[in-house]
C-alpha cells in the first residue's frame, strides 16, 4: 500500500508541543495555546450556528464573517512575540477598525430589536443556543487571555477588546436568532 499524497499528522506534536506561526515551539498547555482552542471551539460553535440559519442567509454570511475573523484572531495569539513585525491586519493581526465593526453591528441590531432587562435561560431554538454557546465559549477565551497576560505573555490589546466584543455581539445574535419563540427569563 502506498503512502497517501499528505497527511494531516506531522509527529512533532508528539512530545506535547505546537509550532507558533513564524517559528518556536510551546507546550499544548501553555495558556495562550488554551486561549486559542478557545477560539477554535468557538468557531465550531458558530459553525453549528451557521448550520442551523440556513434559512437566514443575512445572518448566516454575517456568521460565517465571524467564524473567519476568528482565525485572524487564533493567528495573532499563536505568532511568535518576536515576529509580530510580520503580521498583516485583518489577516493575522486584530486591529481596532474589527472591533469598531461589531460595535457598529451591535447597535445596529440593537435599534432593530430592543435587549430585555433580563438574564436569559439559552435554548429557545437549535441557532440561538448555538449562539450562546459560542458567546460562552468567547467568554472563556477571553478570561484565558488576561491570564496569559498576567502570567506575562504577549497578548494584543486588540485581541481583548476584539473577543470582549464578539461576546457581546454573539449574546445578541443569540437573541435575535430566538426570533419569536419564547425566552424564559432566569427567575420565577
Amino acid at each position: 500500500m502506498s503512502e497517501p499524497a499528505s497527511t494531516i499528522y506531522t509527529k512533532t506534536g508528539d512530545d506535547g508541543t505546537t509550532g507558533r506561526l513564524f517559528g518556536g515551539r510551546v507546550t499544548k498547555d501553555d495558556l495562550l495555546i488554551e486561549a486559542c482552542g478557545d477560539v477554535d471551539e468557538t468557531v465550531a460553535a458558530l459553525g453549528v450556528a451557521r448550520d442551523a440559519l440556513h434559512d437566514n442567509p443575512e445572518l448566516s454570511h454575517l456568521v460565517l464573517d465571524l467564524q473567519r475573523h476568528l482565525f485572524v484572531v487564533a493567528a495573532d495569539l499563536s505568532a511568535n512575540p518576536h515576529a509580530r513585525h510580520r503580521l498583516t491586519q485583518e489577516v493575522s493581526l486584530v486591529v481596532a477598525t474589527m472591533t469598531d465593526a461589531l460595535e457598529r453591528r451591535i447597535d445596529r441590531l440593537t435599534m432593530e430589536q430592543a435587549l430585555r432587562p433580563v438574564f436569559i435561560v439559552p435554548g429557545a431554538n437549535r441557532a440561538s443556543a448555538a449562539m450562546d454557546l459560542a458567546r460562552t465559549v468567547a467568554r472563556r477565551a477571553e478570561r484565558h487571555l488576561i491570564r496569559a497576560r498576567a502570567a506575562g505573555h504577549t497578548v494584543s490589546p486588540e485581541v481583548v477588546a476584539y473577543l470582549n466584543r464578539l461576546s457581546d455581539l454573539l449574546y445578541v445574535l443569540a437573541r435575535r436568532t430566538a426570533g419569536t419563540a419564547e425566552e424564559p427569563v432566569s427567575h420565577l
